[in-house]
């Protein structure tokens, strides 16, 4: 359902500022279409698998690594990193930077979940530079999918979120909000302290994923060093609604128009429900929602993964 492994052609790390380096590559045709992947997390990392969704004599993919995690330095998972340079802003800024950098003048954009959202918001900052966007798993409205996730999600997952909650002890006044519980509990000095709550939150993001039969955990939670990073990345941009206003994104929807798009999204997808997806699509009419009845959150279903290279596929054949 994808195409074959491809190797980079090239790669690099660019200096972005404020201490930061993000690594980059690019794979496929150098005279292709130019694609760029955001991936999600945040704190996920651009993986090999990212690249087998691109027809490789059709497209230039590049790929990188958003500041804190993957390749890219420093990481956001050492006890002494400051996080206060890594918030949505700093990533359209590196993501224009890396554009400058490569040469390109338009590309389209891909990415799913917590990519979606910078994706989207990406395209409405500099529509002019988006030839295409395709998003799954769409997530957009930034504060409210936060308080689902760590709060009203318990209503379907109570015994998980009660294991969720508990761990949460320690991490402030009772009665806060769990994504700052666990933010403060991730800078705890002690690293065993830091290590639970890691534990703690990556087995809640791996529990409200399992929607279908045969769910097998993430086996990159097993990795502390990762799951540490991830999990601080995550709850830093969460407990700030990634630095942008509830509705933003969608009321920034009509600068969007003339842009060719598809949103992607599994019907059981309960990370981030499809409201967010058919609403977007309502506002910005040049988009085409597919929605996916058998799947949930991710592109790891095959029906997620054949809508997305349909897209993709589609796009690469456009003027």
């Amino acid at each position: 359902m994808t195409y074959p492994h491809i190797e980079p052609y090239a790669n690099g790390m660019l200096e972005v500022g404020d201490g930061h380096r993000v690594y980059w590559e690019t794979c496929g045709n150098p005279d292709g279409r130019p694609a760029l992947v955001l991936h999600g997390g945040p704190g996920s990392g651009c993986t090999p698998f990212w690249r087998r969704f691109f027809d490789p004599a059709a497209y230039r993919v590049v790929l990188f690594d958003q500041r804190g995690c993957g390749r890219s330095t420093p990481w956001a998972g050492d006890a002494d990193a400051d996080l206060s340079t890594n918030t949505t802003h700093h990533l359209l800024a590196d993501i224009e930077r890396l554009r400058t950098h490569l040469g390109v003048d338009r590309w389209l954009v891909f990415g799913g979940s917590w990519g979606s959202t910078l994706g989207a918001a990406y395209a409405q900052r500099h529509p002019e530079r988006v030839s295409a966007l395709v998003l799954f798993s769409v997530a957009v409205r930034t504060h409210r999918n936060v308080e689902w996730i760590t709060e009203s999600m318990g209503r379907l997952f109570p015994a998980q979120w009660a294991a969720f909650k508990a761990g949460a002890v320690g991490g402030g006044p009772s009665g806060g909000r769990l994504v700052d519980a666990y933010a403060r509990l991730l800078a705890d000095p002690d690293p065993a302290v830091r290590d639970k709550a890691a534990r703690d939150w990556c087995a809640w993001e791996d529990s409200h994923v399992a929607v279908t039969a045969g769910h097998k955990p993430s086996a990159r939670y097993q990795d502390p060093r990762f799951r540490l990073m991830f999990a601080r990345l995550v709850t830093h941009y969460w407990r700030h609604g990634a630095w942008l206003d509830d509705d933003e994104i969608m009321r920034g929807a009509a600068r969007l128009a003339g842009i060719p798009g598809a949103l992607v999204h599994g019907r059981l997808d309960v990370s981030s429900p499809l409201d967010d997806a058919w609403e977007l699509a309502r506002r910005w009419p040049d988009a085409e929602l597919v929605v996916v009845d058998d799947a949930g959150h991710g592109a790891g279903y095959p029906g997620m993964a054949r809508a997305c290279l349909a897209a993709l596929d589609r796009f690469a054949k456009a003027p």
